[in-house]
């Protein structure tokens, strides 16, 4: 696949153009406040499924005698 010259310069002038810029972070994108990647039901799902889990095998256990 074959790229026109405009548009490999375009391509060249703005890689050139980022590595002058290497190392300088503008105030905006730095994120401020608490902002979870997760969203609050599901991480409470996620707790609920590993207690949940762990209390069943813990019941499970101590209902057929130990580990045999």
């Amino acid at each position: 696949m074959t790229t026109s010259r405009r548009l490999a310069d375009r391509k060249v002038e703005r890689f050139e153009k980022n590595i002058t810029k290497r190392g300088t972070v503008p105030e905006t994108t730095v994120k401020k406040g608490k902002d979870y990647p997760v969203g609050p039901i599901l991480l409470g799902f996620f707790i609920f499924v590993v207690i949940g889990s762990s209390l069943f095998q813990i019941i499970r256990t101590a209902t057929t005698g130990g580990m045999a």
